[in-house]
């Protein structure tokens, strides 16, 4: 049974860059693109961001099955840590990974988890 989960992230990002780039990253990442037919294969997810002037503060939902949650820790990881996402235009929006790890979910995010779960 699917459980909810969040991971927090700050990346090193120019103010003009996309914010939303990181988010398809990790989409691309869990789900191998950024445009898919629901449900999402692996973890059905949100990203949410944050700009802080040269940093973008990702919260990254998250509902699977408890046996695969590091498996989509490692893969949230590892598309943060590449640093860069070509865009459908052509563009690339770099960013650099300062830090990532597990977080709480806050309790305002209990109603959002909840959709995740029931998909």
């Amino acid at each position: 049974m699917r459980q909810g989960y969040a991971h927090h992230a700050v990346l090193a990002m120019a103010p003009d860059a996309d914010d939303g780039a990181p988010g398809a990253a990790v989409t691309v990442a869990l789900c191998g693109h950024w445009e898919h037919e629901p449900p999402c294969p692996v973890a059905a997810h949100h990203t949410g961001t944050e700009r802080v002037g040269d940093e973008l503060r990702l919260r990254i939902l998250f509902a699977t099955e408890p046996h695969l949650e590091p498996r989509v820790r490692r893969d949230i990881d590892r598309a943060l840590r590449l640093g860069q996402l070509t865009g459908p235009d052509g563009a690339t929006t770099r960013w650099r990974l300062l830090r990532s790890g597990i977080r709480e979910p806050s309790p305002d995010e209990a109603a959002h988890l909840d959709r995740l779960i029931r998909g």
